[in-house]
């Protein structure tokens, strides 16, 4: 029997914070690396935090709807984004939606679901013919996290830890297990990369940047080099069609 689960409290901070300063910073290095996909027409948010990538959708789409299941984080982001965006609170599995999208992201929210197959294959109706799906999620293979491996924080790469888990994760992705979740729900891989590489924790960006210590030249320096080094950025992401035989040359 599937746990009950109180999306209302799930993003209350514990031994560790839900979100950080840099984590707003990696949304707008991840919109530069999924703008050359975009396609032209309607945008989908499933999962929306507070609204900040709302906020960065609306200034790419005229049209911008969001499902969100926390009934506080949809009041706190339609308050962020003054009404622009249509919110509808409700979960993924049970939201009906008449309308298809050309563009649907799932930004840092896949890793919230209970069965992530089963869910995209849902999802995967939501996409006009054309459209695209853009899945981004935290990288269990960021250097970050395997330096906590080796400092004994964290058990592997993969694992859920405790603090993550009451912060509603379920699954920690490599590309490898995240391309596998998509083919499984019939959705084609076109795209695939990283997002900024990542040689420190979430909170030491927060001091860094705080203390002035990095600043706009370094943070730019560790997006154009997780475009070289996609298996050790911050986040990972895929960028899907409807369709698997429209994939982008993956065997």
């Amino acid at each position: 029997m599937r746990e009950r689960r109180d999306y209302d409290d799930e993003h209350r901070d514990n031994d560790r914070r839900y979100a950080y300063d840099f984590d707003y910073v990696l949304r707008q290095y991840m919109i530069r690396a999924l703008r050359p996909s975009f396609r032209p027409g309607a945008a989908l948010e499933l999962g929306c935090f507070e609204g900040e990538m709302t906020a960065l959708l609306l200034d790419e789409f005229a049209s911008v709807t969001v499902i969100e299941a926390s009934s506080v984080l949809v009041e706190r982001a339609r308050s962020r984004t003054g009404g622009r965006a249509r919110f509808i609170c409700g979960l993924f599995d049970e939201v009906e939606l008449d309308d298809s999208f050309d563009n649907v992201f799932l930004v840092h929210t896949l890793e919230h679901l209970d069965d992530p197959v089963t869910t995209l294959q849902r999802i995967r109706t939501w996409l006009n013919p054309n459209g695209r799906l853009y899945v981004a999620v935290p990288n269990a293979e960021a250097p970050s996290r395997q330096i906590a491996v080796h400092m004994g924080l964290v058990g592997h790469n993969a694992a859920v830890t405790d603090a993550e888990r009451a912060h509603g994760h379920r699954v920690t992705y490599t590309l490898d297990t995240l391309e596998r979740d998509l083919r499984a729900a019939g959705l084609g891989v076109e795209q695939r990369g990283g997002v900024f590489f990542k040689p420190f924790a979430n909170f030491q960006f927060d001091q860094l940047m705080e203390a002035g210590i990095v600043g706009q030249p370094y943070l730019d320096g560790c997006y154009a080099l997780g475009m070289k080094y996609p298996d050790l950025c911050a986040s990972i992401y895929v960028v899907c069609g409807r369709e698997q035989s429209r994939g982008g040359g993956y065997p």
